[in-house]
């Protein structure tokens, strides 16, 4: 484990990437994040991602902790 700070929803989503390189698949395969390498990225939470791909507040705060398994 590299970095072990606590996700939470208010990461940047390209924050997330570069600290936990490992959790792009995850956001990817699972959660259709395929945004994680666009400019969007730099500039959007781990939360307003979510919500643009249509996730609820509990299916974010579920991979949040899913997440959080990972580091």
């Amino acid at each position: 484990m590299k970095n072990k700070t606590k996700i939470n929803k208010d990461i940047l989503i390209l924050d997330l990437i570069e600290q936990n390189p490992n959790l792009a698949s995850i956001l990817t395969d699972d959660y259709g994040f395929h945004c994680v390498g666009c400019m969007a990225a730099s500039m959007e939470t781990l939360e307003q991602g979510a919500l643009v791909h249509g996730l609820t507040a509990g299916e974010i705060d579920k991979m949040v902790e899913e997440l959080n398994k990972k580091i």
